[in-house]
């Protein structure tokens, strides 16, 4: 079980978001102040690395961005790198477009065929029971997956399994229909409400 801390990061997620996110291929913001908007967490069963799939909003435009937390520097992610930030407890972490971040990857595949259950983003051991996730293929092959980023958004492309695909920019009428499978969530939106979509696309 992750252990959520109640303590400060400096630089804060958000700060270094704001740089990173309008270098990003498929970004479609213009600049302006982010906001949280919603996400989820998973376990590392090693306990070692930290999980999130974050929403960050910014006018009307929602984006989903999976961070992992390390406390090391993941080896070949250079240009991965988010940033690094003082953690209050931890020390010094260093943050990841968790993508390419080969544990997320696991437990991302672990989300979409039901072996790993959503966890809240503020709360320790607290399920997120607005996630939702269905998948009706065959299980995926361990390893690390290929990245593709574009200005679609991003895929993940393990061999002979249909890709992975993060939908960076968020849309309730998404279509998932006749996917193989699907993750789908909750974030608000820019006039306070909440609004659901798909996040993940299998196939």
């Amino acid at each position: 079980m992750a252990v959520v801390y109640d303590t400060t990061m400096t630089p804060g997620k958000l700060e270094l978001l704001a740089g990173w996110l309008p270098e990003q291929p498929w970004y479609a913001g213009s600049g302006g102040e982010l906001r949280k908007a919603g996400g989820f967490r998973l376990d590392d069963p090693a306990g070692e690395v930290g999980i999130e799939f974050m929403v960050v909003a910014e006018g009307g435009h929602a984006h989903l961005v999976p961070m992992s937390y390390r406390g090391a520097p993941l080896d070949g992610a250079e240009d991965a790198l988010i940033g690094t930030s003082e953690h209050g407890v931890l020390g010094r972490r260093w943050i990841y477009d968790g993508v390419h971040d080969p544990v997320l990857q696991a437990q991302l595949l672990a989300l979409i065929e039901g072996r790993a259950v959503p966890q809240d983003q503020s709360v320790s051991d607290m399920p997120n029971e607005t996630v939702e996730s269905r998948y009706t293929g065959e299980p995926f092959p361990g390893g690390p997956a290929a990245v593709v980023n574009g200005p679609d958004g991003t895929e993940l492309r393990f061999p002979g399994r249909p890709a992975v695909r993060v939908l960076r920019v968020l849309r309730p009428d998404a279509d998932a229909a006749g996917a193989a499978g699907y993750v789908a969530g909750e974030w608000t939106s820019e006039d306070g409400g909440t609004v659901r979509g798909p996040l993940l696309i299998v196939g």
